[in-house]
């Protein structure tokens, strides 16, 4: 019998037992960028849960790093693994150029108070893909009981995501035994610190945002990867933290991503992201 969901404190103890599991190796604190190095960046990019958001809340240091960093010049765009409908809101009200959302499938752009949503599917592909997605998501529920959807799911225009940590906690087992259900399937299946995401799209958070950053900013991939910094949480920050030269990740970082980010804060969450704001503004007015 699979054991009981946890709630509450009790999860997110688990949750902080998991980051432990992390081996850190050459992280380096985020005091040891280069003043060089931030000199040359042109935007920040980073993720939402457990990164910019606490317990999916935005604090007012969080908010106001990010306002430090449009003033001083800085492009900004989200890289999440929330619904498109997300981005929407966000791209008007942050101090952002744009939203990449759904893991990479969907970006949302500002110019001036027009919001353009970009998804690279025709509407045939996006239909045809959409059905298949439906008829997955119906087996996952069958088989594995324990998936309940994430309650942000009804605004998602290319993915599907089930609440495996956000609300409560699903066992890890479980977890996987979907996950490779779903890849049978011919689904791509992403991992986040709360989410378990199904898709038919091939897109992850780094092809995502280095197209977004190309069409809207004419910013070729090679450019971005040493122009841009990420900051990230998660395993599903992995394409990123490999894509980007100058990765962070928050002292909350958890999972096992493939790849570690080159920096790592003391400070989890929002006050890590403001933590590494400061950093790179600081850097940048020394010489």
């Amino acid at each position: 019998m699979p054991r009981p969901f946890i709630t509450g404190e009790a999860a997110r103890l688990t949750s902080r037992r998991r980051v432990s599991s992390i081996r850190l190796g050459d992280v380096q604190p985020v005091s040891a960028i280069l003043p060089a190095e931030a000199q040359a960046l042109l935007g920040v990019l980073f993720d939402l849960d457990d990164t910019v958001l606490d317990g999916g809340r935005l604090t007012v240091g969080a908010l106001e790093a990010l306002y430090r960093l449009n003033e001083a010049g800085l492009i900004l765009v989200g890289v999440t693994g929330r619904p498109g409908s997300w981005g929407q809101v966000l791209t008007r009200q942050w101090p952002v150029s744009g939203m990449v959302t759904e893991n990479g499938i969907i970006a949302v752009s500002k110019t001036g108070n027009r919001i353009s949503v970009l998804d690279r599917a025709t509407s045939g592909e996006r239909r045809e893909r959409g059905l298949r997605l439906s008829a997955l998501v119906t087996e996952l529920r069958a088989n594995f009981p324990e998936l309940e959807p994430s309650d942000d799911v009804a605004g998602r225009f290319a993915d599907y995501s089930f609440d495996i940590a956000e609300s409560k906690i699903v066992p890890q087992e479980i977890v996987k035994a979907a996950a490779l259900f779903a890849k049978e399937r011919g689904a791509r299946v992403v991992q986040s610190s709360i989410h378990l995401h199904v898709s038919y799209d091939v897109d992850d958070k780094a092809s995502g945002v280095t197209r977004f950053l190309s069409k809207v900013h004419g910013i070729d991939a090679t450019a971005a990867k040493f122009r841009f910094a990420f900051v990230g949480d998660s395993e599903n920050d992995a394409p990123c933290f490999a894509a980007f030269q100058h990765s962070f990740g928050v002292s909350n970082l958890r999972g096992r991503p493939s790849i570690l980010p080159r920096y790592r804060a003391s400070q989890p969450s929002g006050a890590g992201f403001s933590e590494i704001a400061t950093a790179l503004l600081d850097a940048r007015k020394r010489r």
